[in-house]
């Protein structure tokens, strides 16, 4: 299916929001198509900027625009009230009306834009997030994914220029994520606008996003392309646990005998578990730091399949007894890495940033 909505429309956004206890200051420059997670702990100002992005929250001061669209600018006392921006919101509730069906729902939407300015269509939006079957259901038919599906096709109907999401699975169990996961990736393939996803959940930001926005404390403490980010040394500390790297790569091969698929990259190739996807398919693949290990010597016979030659960028600490090893695979445009050992491996390997080690890498994760 074709993208349902062309636009070469980025997102400006310059807000001062304060409170009491709470400042936010942001400036974001954002991407005409794509996801861009904003991601942070709790309280880290997430929800309140796409409330003011949205203009359901007026800040102290600032500017938004969307391609030529200014929606705010108080230098020049412009401000669209919400009902006036053409922007879809989807909260962590799906808060469909109880009174309509879900065809009723869907139709309220639409209402919203005059024929001439329709961009997306009622059979583009009933396909793009597989909603046909439930078109005569009533809202408490609906399990939370099928919610939110409903949520999100009643939001493209209004035929928005800008996509706000506010953890929209945070209210669902880990089964309905999964259903509805693959939905929001058709959105990121074939929506042509940008999307503005929140997300406290790295695992979400992983699989789904382009860019990604760190907030703490209500200041942006970095923002890029979701690979370069995630591969940071000196942000760590904000992925916890789940510090790792996320490889865009096609599938080369397909071992059906051992239900194992090789997928490549820049820089080197791995064997994943399951044939998911045919010889040439893009694929999304994620490798946590605590499933690589590192070794001088090229390893022998082992039960770990996937052994990578890469180059050691840097080094950091990264706790009393860890240090965070970052790594390029191949020449200078390879792919990165991130590996996290021991201090003592470290002293045992004499580790040096230019130094040419094997990458033992234990486990992968295919995120599409």
């Amino acid at each position: 299916m074709q993208s349902p909505v062309p636009s070469d429309a980025r997102l400006i956004a310059r807000l001062h929001v304060r409170h009491a206890d709470f400042a936010l200051q942001l400036a974001l420059d954002l991407p005409a198509r794509g996801v861009t997670a904003l991601f942070g702990r709790s309280g880290s100002g997430k929800t309140t900027a796409l409330r003011a992005i949205a203009g359901l929250q007026r800040p102290e001061s600032a500017f938004v625009a969307i391609g030529d669209e200014v929606w705010q600018d108080d230098a020049k006392d412009i401000f669209v009230p919400v009902h006036k921006r053409a922007l879809g919101y989807v909260f962590q509730e799906a808060s469909l009306f109880p009174h309509l069906g879900v065809r009723g729902n869907m139709t309220f939407g639409m209402k919203r834009v005059p024929h001439d300015r329709r961009r997306v269509s009622w059979q583009q939006a009933v396909e793009l997030l597989g909603v046909g079957p439930l078109l005569e259901r009533r809202p408490h038919q609906l399990s939370g994914g099928e919610r939110q599906r409903v949520a999100i096709a009643r939001a493209l109907l209004t035929s928005p220029r800008l996509l706000l999401m506010d953890e929209p699975l945070a209210a669902l169990d880990a089964i309905s994520k999964e259903a509805i996961l693959p939905y929001f990736e058709r959105l990121h393939d074939e929506l042509a606008i940008p999307v503005l996803y929140v997300s406290h959940s790295i695992d979400e930001v992983a699989r789904l996003a382009d860019q990604i926005v760190l907030l703490d404390q209500g200041v942006i403490t970095a923002s890029g392309p979701l690979h370069d980010v995630l591969t940071r040394l000196d942000l760590q500390t904000a992925f916890s646990d789940d510090i790792g790297a996320v490889l865009d790569a096609r599938v080369i091969e397909l071992d059906e005998a051992y239900g194992l698929s090789r997928i490549a990259f820049p820089g080197g190739s791995l064997l994943v578990g399951g044939v998911v996807r045919p010889v040439g398919a893009h694929v999304r693949a994620r490798v946590l730091a605590r499933d690589i290990s590192l070794a001088v010597d090229a390893p022998g016979i082992s039960s770990i399949l996937n052994v990578l030659e890469a180059v050691v960028v840097e080094i950091r600490d990264a706790g009393a007894d860890k240090v965070s090893v970052r790594l390029r695979l191949g020449d200078a445009a390879g792919a990165i890495l991130i590996s996290s050992i021991t201090r003592r491996s470290r002293d045992l390997l004499a580790l040096q940033p230019g130094q040419r080690v094997f990458a033992q890498v234990k486990s992968v994760a295919l995120v599409t």
